[in-house]
């Protein structure tokens, strides 16, 4: 426990709860839209009170004792010997995920997939005499297993990740962000959702290097103006993400042979707009 949380032992920080109930408000709305409703999501809360305790909260390396996760969470022992007795299921990213991940990184960072002005080029279905840059390539490239390109095509087109257009594979996105496709954007939801707050929570507990977070928030805008900017903040958020993925690339290809090469960035930029009688939060 840090000294900034240790100087508030006597009670949860008021400000601090008060942010808390702005995260779960849209949470809760998204919840009772899929019909996930409080006994469910108070019996999911309590196994990760448990696992939280147990894996974050060790004293010098120690696994905590029942009573000591008792103590911390107030979750009845009985229910905490339970819920660690039970088998841990392991998050697994899904392959279609995990390939379309990849070869959109590929296709956005290397460049004999990119022109010259940095955006991916329109690649032909198969490579030919014409063409030594086919989307066939780019599949062959990242897929070391049997994929056939035809297969990713289809389901990119399913996803509206890529157009086809004169016989050639355009890319409509610059990430693997779907605009259809519910289960591959549940994925990035939790992911994404999952390491911006975890970086905001270590900028709280100060018990690390600090986490670049910041937003730009203006308020007593016209709907034209909010429009507006938000076509911007597309297309500057693109520019930064291409860029950085670029730059990520390389550093990935240059330390696979490291033997510390176990660690991993997300790098996310989002942006948000609603009217200010018709937000998240409560007037």
């Amino acid at each position: 426990m840090t000294n900034s949380a240790q100087s508030h032992s006597g009670g949860p920080p008021p400000l601090l709860v008060s942010a808390i109930k702005k995260i779960l408000r849209p949470l809760v709305k998204l919840m009772l839209s899929y019909q996930i409703t409080y006994p469910y999501i108070a019996g999911l809360l309590k196994s990760i009170y448990v696992d939280v305790a147990e894996s974050e909260f060790k004293v010098a390396g120690k696994r905590p004792s029942d009573s000591r996760i008792n103590l911390l969470t107030g979750v009845h022992r009985k229910d905490v010997k339970k819920l660690r007795a039970e088998t841990k299921v392991a998050n697994v990213v899904p392959s279609n995920i995990s390939v379309g991940a990849q070869l959109i990184g590929e296709w956005l960072g290397s460049e004999e997939f990119t022109a010259a002005n940095g955006t991916p080029k329109p690649l032909p279905l198969k490579t030919s005499a014409a063409s030594d840059t086919g989307f066939d390539m780019l599949v062959a490239k990242i897929c070391k297993q049997d994929i056939r390109p035809r297969v990713i095509l289809d389901e990119w087109l399913r996803l509206g990740i890529a157009h086809v257009e004169n016989e050639h594979v355009i890319l409509n996105t610059g990430a693997f962000t779907p605009e259809k496709g519910f289960d591959e954007k549940v994925f990035f939801f939790g992911k994404n959702l999952q390491d911006h707050i975890s970086a905001g929570s270590q900028n709280l507990l100060g018990s690390r290097r600090a986490f670049f977070d910041r937003s730009v928030y203006y308020d007593n805008l016209s709907e034209n103006s909010v429009q507006e900017l938000s076509k911007l903040a597309n297309t500057l958020g693109m520019q930064a993400l291409t860029e950085m993925n670029k730059q990520a690339l390389k550093k990935q290809r240059a330390d696979k042979a490291l033997a510390g090469a176990q660690h991993r960035i997300n790098f996310g930029i989002f942006n948000y707009s609603a009217s200010t009688h018709n937000d998240d939060e409560p007037t």
